[in-house]
């Protein structure tokens, strides 16, 4: 292969040169010339997928791919309007979305409106199949969201952020890559970046994952998303164990069937001891063929399932400290139980016209919520979305979508009357219309 590689950049090279002497000026150094002729041919090879022998039989694929795509948002909030480096402006942020707290008045703000092209994406792919049968594939995938280093001011510039970098050896999975707890065939096809963001289960973290007909199991990387005294991260000593199975149906329709089981542990307490509990998660998904279109949906319900619903929508729980009698300090954990839960139908006009109609819903539940409402912690989170999407050409798509959201979070206040802190809700709403160009290549 690595023979191959330089025969080829040594006929550009040779090409090259002819062409430049021929012209009668020095364009390049001798070295600068090879340099570049290795460069195009290793790019030559990327961006159109070529695959090469080796002399026993190996052969080895490579191909570069991604999408640009471009955003323009207008967006009206109820309450106020977010930073522009904010999530919320990117994409539909659960956790993001603006409310105010009890007895503050809302704001009237006008339509803020954002232009972007941080959802373009780049990967490279190298798939290598051996004479003996063997296959083993790396993948490396970045985009532009989240990254607040940039401005609108002058160039718009955005740092990448690593989306995938995994491999594949036969059955087996080592990287970061969507966890096995997420389906992402059931996603829902929306302009926005993820559709019904605080229903959907949605991560990616690095795991060691095997892989046999339908079932797959994983161990995956542990972390926590607590609240409360005690909210340091990276103290999880257990992998989060993962297992799915996906019952097949006819015309490429399915059921996957997913549970979680993890550890949660906290960080030291004023105590000097750490805080554990065993979580627990499950989620139902689908896609169905129907007629011109298909119906996707999902269903997800957990005590401690938390960081995987949502986007960081839901905790995994909260701490706090209670102070007794004889000042003896003793912290306690309490988990968040949830359910979360979305459905979307596809239909298609045409073979350039289709569109997407999708309702989200999360619940949480809480032991204490005057604890959740001092803490601020979320109680409900939904969304509508409906989109139009025509494709000019076979990877060329325009489309305009509308996105109404709502998140009710948990809140407190003095009441006179019984004379105590009481808790309540509070909430706030957005609406999003968006237009997006998208070229996949």
């Amino acid at each position: 292969l690595a023979n191959s590689q330089y025969r080829f950049s040594d006929r550009i090279s040779s090409v090259i040169t002819t062409l430049t002497s021929r012209i009668g000026g020095k364009l390049m150094t001798k070295s600068k010339l090879q340099f570049t002729a290795v460069g195009l041919a290793l790019t030559l090879f990327a961006s159109s997928g070529i695959a090469l022998a080796d002399d026993d039989g190996a052969t080895t694929t490579y191909k570069f791919g991604g999408y640009a795509k471009f955003d323009a948002m207008f967006t009206e909030y109820s309450d106020f309007t977010p930073g522009g480096n904010e999530l919320m402006r990117q994409f539909y942020w659960a956790p993001g979305v603006p409310v105010n707290g009890f007895g503050e008045a809302d704001s009237s703000e006008d339509w803020s409106a954002d232009f972007q092209g941080r959802e373009t994406r780049l990967n490279f792919r190298v798939d290598h199949k051996t004479a003996g049968g063997n296959s083993v594939t790396a993948f490396v995938e970045m985009d532009f969201f989240t990254d607040p280093d940039g401005n609108e001011v002058v160039s718009n510039s955005y740092s990448p952020r690593l989306r995938h970098a995994f491999i594949k050896y036969d059955k087996w999975t080592f990287g970061q890559t969507w966890s096995t707890f997420q389906d992402v065939a059931a996603l829902p096809e929306a302009l926005d970046f993820v559709g019904p963001a605080e229903s959907t289960t949605f991560i990616r973290q690095a795991m060691i994952r095997y892989t046999s007909g339908p079932f797959e199991i994983a161990v995956e990387n542990p972390e926590e998303w607590m609240s409360g005294n005690y909210t340091a991260r990276g103290y999880s000593t257990m992998p989060d164990l993962i297992g799915r199975y996906t019952f097949s149906m006819d015309g490429g329709s399915y059921i996957k069937v997913a549970g979680l089981l993890r550890n949660i542990k906290t960080e030291e307490t004023d105590g000097g001891s750490h805080l554990d509990e065993t979580a627990w998660g499950i989620s139902v998904s689908t896609k169905i063929n129907i007629g011109y279109g298909d119906l996707r949906a999902m269903v997800t319900h957990g005590d401690g399932v938390g960081r995987y619903i949502g986007l960081g929508f839901v905790r995994d729980g909260y701490t706090y400290d209670t102070v007794l009698g004889d000042d003896t300090v003793v912290s306690s954990f309490d988990t968040a139980e949830a359910t979360a839960a979305f459905v979307a139908y596809r239909f298609n006009w045409s073979d350039k016209w289709r569109s997407n109609i999708m309702y989200g819903m999360t619940s949480i539940d809480y032991d204490d919520n005057l604890r959740a409402g001092q803490l601020g912690l979320n109680d409900e989170g939904s969304s509508f979305h409906f989109n139009v999407i025509h494709s000019i050409l076979p990877k060329l798509d325009i489309g305009a979508e509308i996105i109404w959201g709502e998140r009710v979070q948990m809140d407190t206040f003095f009441n006179d009357i019984v004379g105590a802190e009481v808790p309540t809700k509070v909430d706030g709403d957005f609406t999003r219309f968006m237009l997006s160009a998208k070229y996949a290549f």
